[in-house]
């Protein structure tokens, strides 16, 4: 790998002290590298995108990660993750292993993990893609919300609840996980239910076929008509109310992630979560 381009957070590398550290080490290799253009809003810039790159190097957490993932969902550029969060399952490098990382990546081919996406459409219209999760949740007043959810056309089932996850295997470690959703080997291909503090006896996840379509609509309250709101990945928020539908399957789009440690899941695993 020769081509790199780095995605900073811009709240934890506010000087970009980081980003041009990394930029003269890859330079002094003999490699090329360009730094992302940011907004105000922290998003990159439309069109300072570089065509070709090798391999993107993402600065910052998890939520960095999924961020850049759908920003950058139209190019098929394999991201690697130096977590400058906390936990951090999707950044597989620590600060103080980045030079070796690159180092490795200077001289090595690397595997290459290939991630599903979810992609989202509410009323048929409005279209958005998750790496990690869309979450359907009660909006305003701290009441459960009411909903019908179909699968292939079929009813699966009626909730009272406070909404539900339908996740990836990326995602399973993240609000899934905290609402008592398994955890799934992240490469696998499946959809995960996970109901959020359902008014029922059986809460039990769901886990679909990869190639399943989900249907999500908002049916009609106790009280009248539903608040509800969709977000994706945590973010994109779009309001729902009685009788709106949203359809979840399988993306076109993937995400490439490099992985350089030969360390398994399960261990990356037991070692983030010790002590939580």
């Amino acid at each position: 790998m020769n081509k790199f381009y780095i995605v900073m957070n811009t709240g934890k590398d506010k000087d970009f002290a980081v980003s041009n550290e990394l930029k003269d080490y890859i330079e002094k290799n003999g490699c090329e590298c360009v730094l992302s253009q940011k907004d105000a809003s922290g998003q990159i810039v439309p069109g300072t995108i570089p065509e070709t790159a090798d391999c993107v190097i993402v600065l910052g957490g998890d939520g960095t990660m999924i961020q850049t993932a759908r920003e950058l969902s139209d190019y098929d550029f394999p991201l690697l993750g130096i977590n400058m969060g906390t936990l951090g399952y999707l950044t597989q490098i620590e600060m103080h292993h980045a030079k070796s990382a690159l180092k490795h990546l200077f001289s090595h081919e690397p595997v290459i993990e290939k991630r599903m996406m979810l992609k989202g459409i509410l009323n048929q219209e409005k279209k958005s893609l998750a790496l990690n999760d869309v979450v359907i949740s009660r909006e305003g007043n701290l009441r459960v919300i009411h909903f019908d959810i179909y699968v292939n056309g079929s009813l699966l089932n009626s909730y009272q609840a406070d909404g539900v996850i339908i996740s990836t295997p990326t995602g399973s470690t993240g609000y899934n996980l905290s609402a008592g959703g398994p955890i799934v080997e992240p490469t696998a291909s499946m959809i995960v239910l996970t109901p959020i503090c359902s008014h029922a006896l059986n809460t039990s996840s769901i886990v679909l076929s990869s190639e399943d379509v989900i249907e999500i609509e908002i049916s009609e309250g106790r009280l009248g008509k539903e608040s509800a709101a969709v977000s994706f990945d945590g973010g994109n928020s779009h309001h729902l109310t009685t009788g709106d539908r949203v359809r979840v399957q399988r993306a076109e789009e993937t995400t490439s992630f490099v992985k350089i440690s030969e360390e398994s899941f399960l261990k990356t695993l037991r070692r983030k979560m010790k002590g939580n």
